[in-house]
């Protein structure tokens, strides 16, 4: 099992650090794997989250993430966007940007981190969206109960979470991001536009995702109490319900998209504490990422989260942590070893009280029913 669901991620990760030796030798092997250890530290909730979502799809669109998006997460995340980034913020065209990642290196470096409150400000906004639909929302199970149930209660509130969303960034615009130290003077205006941006980004996409997911699941619902299985009205519905799983699939996957972005972005500024070579971050953070993608395939064929029902509220709570460390980030340096940690505890304490449920409750820790099968691909 583990070899089948992790065995690409073990063959990347040699071929990757036989070539970092070959390329730049024992240094630079040392620093892709330490790149790989840190990526996978600081995105292990991203995997849980990544389970809970991805069991939704059907195999065809598992694949997809599975190979599109890992293209997208090690090419485009971990290479593209960094130049990206600069060449915006220099006004520079994709060439030239290019050019002064591979021959300029410290001022790349200086160019990116200048961007950071921007960054911060959108991936912490999205990611803190998620975190508060999360807590708001009307559970079966709540794993620490006297802050899961005033917050339910509160969250029948229409618009609450958008609502204390522009507050935290009016406060952080407001505070942070006057003085800010990555590229100096006052961010506020460009903090309170990327971080405008970043709600906009998660309500659009979370939106349209959750629309036609219901709207899928409206439909089967309708398809499953018609009794005239062959004749034309419910072959019709049949055939409205594929087009609508593809949709609801198509935005679901923009959706897994736009948080492992988010999820990246403390990783990525966080590799120019280790190296300035863009070639050295890609390669071990993408290598790092192989492993959030085999881990989130992991949790799916086990059925891990159905059998341990606190994960995905830890990785909800180490969501909210995140968000709050990337917009405290804007102006004051934070180890990603700290980030890391945030998330491995909360999650291994999630996973301790699902243990301890399952005991009290009499329950197997692995469940006795059949998986949900995710396709293969990593």
């Amino acid at each position: 099992m583990l070899l089948k669901t992790f065995g690409w991620s073990f063959a990347i990760t040699v071929v990757g650090l036989a070539l970092a030796g070959v390329l730049w030798g024992w240094q630079g092997l040392a620093i892709v794997g330490i790149l790989s250890v840190l990526e996978i530290s600081v995105s292990f909730d991203n995997a849980v989250i990544n389970a809970g979502i991805l069991r939704k799809m059907n195999a065809f669109w598992q694949k997809i993430f599975l190979t599109v998006g890992i293209l997208i997460a090690v090419f485009g995340m971990r290479l593209v966007f960094p130049v990206v980034i600069v060449a915006i913020t220099a006004k520079l065209g994709p060439i030239e940007a290019v050019k002064l990642a591979l021959n300029d290196k410290a001022h790349y470096q200086e160019l990116v981190t200048s961007a950071h409150p921007a960054i911060a400000a959108f991936g912490g906004m999205f990611l803190l969206m998620i975190f508060l639909d999360f807590i708001f929302e009307e559970r079966d199970y709540k794993w620490l109960s006297w802050i899961e149930k005033p917050m339910a209660k509160m969250g029948k509130l229409d618009m609450l979470s958008v609502i204390i969303a522009l507050v935290a960034l009016l406060v952080t615009a407001m505070t942070v991001a006057t003085n800010v130290a990555h590229g100096g003077g006052d961010k506020t205006a460009t903090v309170l536009l990327a971080g405008v941006a970043g709600l906009i980004t998660y309500l659009v996409v979370g939106g349209i995702s959750g629309y036609f997911e219901g709207k899928l699941e409206e439909d089967e619902e309708e398809g499953e109490d018609d009794d005239e299985a062959v004749a034309t009205p419910a072959t019709k519905g049949a055939g409205s319900a594929l087009g609508l799983a593809g949709k609801a699939a198509f935005f679901l996957f923009l959706y897994l998209e736009v948080i492992d972005a988010s999820f990246s972005f403390d990783g990525v500024i966080g590799a120019f504490a280790i190296t300035n070579d863009i070639f050295m971050m890609a390669l071990g953070l993408g290598i790092g990422a192989m492993y959030i993608r085999s881990l989130t395939v992991f949790l799916v064929r086990k059925g891990t989260l159905d059998d341990y029902v606190y994960l995905e509220h830890g990785a909800h709570y180490a969501i909210g942590a995140l968000a709050v460390i990337l917009l405290v980030s804007i102006k004051y340096e934070i180890n990603e070893v700290i980030t890391g940690l945030i998330g491995v505890v909360l999650i291994g304490l999630s996973y301790a009280s699902s243990v301890v449920r399952n005991r009290r409750e009499g329950k197997p820790g692995d469940s006795a029913g059949a998986k949900p099968e995710v396709a293969s691909g990593v």
